[in-house]
């Protein structure tokens, strides 16, 4: 079940036409990255915002999103975005960085909004991109003071994407996914991962580094295999909406057997939009689609589900006061 319409933050008026036409509602002043109005196919994407799901029972954690990345045909504030959020049974989220401006932004974000943490970082495919300028390690020095803050639990995200680098860039890749958990070891932080076609070397990787005591597989991509080595570790699996995608059989698998004390949720918005409405803007209120598909694959009672996803995400990021 779910509301006819998206959330009212998200929805398109023709104030919002008029403010798009003359530069958006805060005119030159957006500086917040945008992301694509097509796929990674080339097809044109719908920019509206779903329809708001049915409120979950039991309030949840959208573990990973990017709130400074803006979608759809409205521009939305933090503010509104998680009080949309909570109406829906979202109550928190971990806002993430994935580059200079976005942690940066991550940081003025928990300044403002006790309903956030943050995790700052580089991206896998942003490190290699600071080393051709000759910027990297003016980069590292200023991630480390923003990971300071104390609203700062996570470094992340951080790891290995072999979709879209290649050649000399993957070992950029590896360096900076060293760096970033000894950085996560030296001041006691949860590693957030980035894994994208690299399963094997992000395992090996952590075993040669010594894992963090907290790590997190956001967007787990892994099956049953990186499932167990999950479980065996103690490693969390943060689960998006590619969960509820039709050809995600290895994900459902992998939910399956994971500990349940180590499964996480997430929206990743604005990107990885859940079934029936993927490839059309994400936010944090959609969590609620991808929590009722994981309780249905469990066949478990969905607010006993929610109270232990809630658990599982103070357990590894700590509370939020």
């Amino acid at each position: 079940m779910c509301a006819s319409h998206p959330p009212a933050a998200y929805r398109w008026t023709e104030d919002d036409a008029e403010a798009q036409a003359v530069g958006g509602p805060d005119g030159a002043r957006d500086a917040r990255e945008r992301r694509a109005a097509h796929d990674e196919s080339g097809r044109k994407r719908r920019l509206e915002y779903p329809p708001a799901p049915e409120p979950l029972p039991v309030p949840v954690v959208d573990n990973h999103t990017h709130l400074n990345f803006r979608d759809g045909l409205v521009e939305v504030g933090v503010r509104d975005a998680l009080d949309a959020a909570a109406a829906v049974g979202v109550d928190r989220a971990v806002q993430v960085g994935c580059d200079l401006p976005s942690s940066r932004f991550t940081v003025e974000a928990l300044e403002h909004e006790p309903r956030l943490l943050g995790a700052v970082a580089l991206h896998p495919n942003d490190a290699p991109r600071y080393a051709a300028r000759g910027e990297l390690e003016a980069a590292y020095e200023e991630i480390e003071r923003l990971a300071a803050h104390p609203r700062v639990r996570a470094i992340g995200e951080t790891g290995l994407d072999y979709f879209r680098s290649k050649g000399d860039a993957l070992a950029v890749q590896h360096d900076s996914f060293r760096w970033h958990i000894d950085l996560a070891k030296r001041l006691g932080k949860t590693l957030q991962i980035h894994d994208r076609d690299a399963h094997e070397d992000v395992v090996r990787i952590l075993a040669e580094e010594g894992a963090p005591e907290t790590v997190v597989f956001h967007c787990f991509s892994g099956d049953e295999d990186l499932a167990r080595t999950c479980n065996e570790h103690g490693w969390y699996m943060s689960f998006a909406g590619t969960f509820t995608f039709k050809n995600a059989e290895n994900l459902r698998s992998a939910l399956a057997i994971a500990e349940p004390s180590r499964v996480l949720v997430e929206t990743d918005s604005p990107f990885l939009t859940p079934h029936p409405y993927r490839g059309r803007p994400n936010a944090s209120y959609m969590v609620p689609y991808t929590v009722r598909s994981m309780a249905e694959v469990l066949d478990a009672d969905l607010a006993a589900l929610c109270a232990a996803l809630s658990a599982n995400t103070e357990a590894a990021y700590g509370g939020w006061e």
